[in-house]
């Protein structure tokens, strides 16, 4: 939390050019620390000191995910108070008008594109090696524009701030980012992140939060979110109870839950070639989930095309989720 900013730490943790080149590069995306001493020409280990006196200053946040560890700023116009605005504004003028600071830090940006490349590539390479699986899960579904467009119409323009769970390749973070004031992207794997953080690194920075966590266990805090959204992502929870009730904790009074995915099926392959735990979901399953959840639930949207229809289901938060010990029973 920047609220702790204090100008002796600050000031020192910026003495340091070494420092100034790794906040420059933050400004622009999130970045894990190998690919800091990549973009640096230094040594992990060096880097890793460097960052660690930067977090300590709150001038930069550290995030791990799987065994990598991501660094972003925690300073900015949208992050911190009067200190952090002015040291953010302080280092953005000080590349204008020094122009050492400023050759070096395009030279930095010039690395910097090249391992963005390297995400791309290695995004297009997953793919490749799964492709047979997307494509099979694909056939049997209704096209995506479809799908997308009548999401676009449930959702509506203002998403205030949105939390995709199970986020996968971030294509619904990167659809409905401009729609939401902030979004935060979590998915178990970190596999899925790598490929999700290719896709959005061109979203302003700051904007996305990429996030490893479980989605019955969310890392998020109570009522912070006006939106969440499942894009077919509940299908693979053994207890959606307890998922939706996680959900719930994290929603707003009012906030808007969408979910996306198949109507019940019988689809009994999906369940050893792909771990589906769920072979869909019924309207009534739903109702009861959100009820149980504390949502009030809209009609569903039904999209058929394929030979599995999908559905779309929304609601909003109009009371507390039921006691966890409740779920548990209910789930037995």
């Amino acid at each position: 939390m920047t609220h702790g900013l204090h100008i002796d730490p600050l000031l020192r943790a910026l003495a340091d050019p070494t420092r100034l080149r790794i906040m420059r590069l933050l400004s622009t995306m999130e970045l894990a620390v190998g690919e800091l001493a990549q973009v640096l020409g230094q040594s992990q280990p060096r880097v890793s000191r460097h960052v660690k006196i930067l977090c300590d200053a709150l001038l930069a946040e550290r995030r791990k995910e799987g065994s990598w560890v991501f660094l972003k700023a925690a300073i900015g116009e949208q992050r911190a108070p009067s200190l952090g605005v002015a040291t953010a504004r302080l280092l953005a003028a000080a590349e204008q008008d020094d122009a050492a600071f400023a050759a070096q830090c395009a030279e930095d940006r010039r690395h910097l594109a090249a391992i963005r490349a390297a995400r791309e590539t290695a995004a297009a390479t997953y793919f490749a090696r799964h492709a047979e699986e997307w494509d099979q899960i694909r056939s049997l579904l209704t096209a995506e524009e479809p799908v997308e467009a009548a999401l676009a119409v449930a959702l509506g323009d203002d998403l205030g701030v949105l939390l995709d769970i199970g986020t996968g390749t971030g294509r619904m973070a990167e659809l409905f980012g401009a729609r939401a004031t902030h979004v935060t992207a979590i998915d178990k794997s970190p596999d899925m992140l790598r490929i999700a953080r290719s896709r959005l690194q061109d979203l302003p920075a700051g904007h996305v939060d990429l996030v490893q966590g479980d989605f019955t266990a969310l890392p998020l805090a109570d009522a912070a979110f006006d939106t969440v959204l499942f894009h077919q992502v509940l299908h693979y929870a053994q207890a959606p109870e307890l998922v939706l009730a996680e959900a719930a904790r994290v929603a707003r009074p009012g906030a808007r839950l969408a979910i996306v995915d198949l109507a019940a099926h019988a689809h009994e392959e999906l369940r050893s070639a792909h771990a589906h735990a769920r072979l869909g979901f019924s309207d009534e399953q739903m109702l009861h989930l959100f009820t149980e959840a504390g949502f009030a639930a809209d009609p569903a949207v039904a999209l058929a095309g394929g030979q599995l229809t999908v559905k779309i289901w929304t609601g909003r938060r109009i009371g507390a989720p039921v006691p966890l010990h409740t779920i548990e029973a209910l789930s037995r």
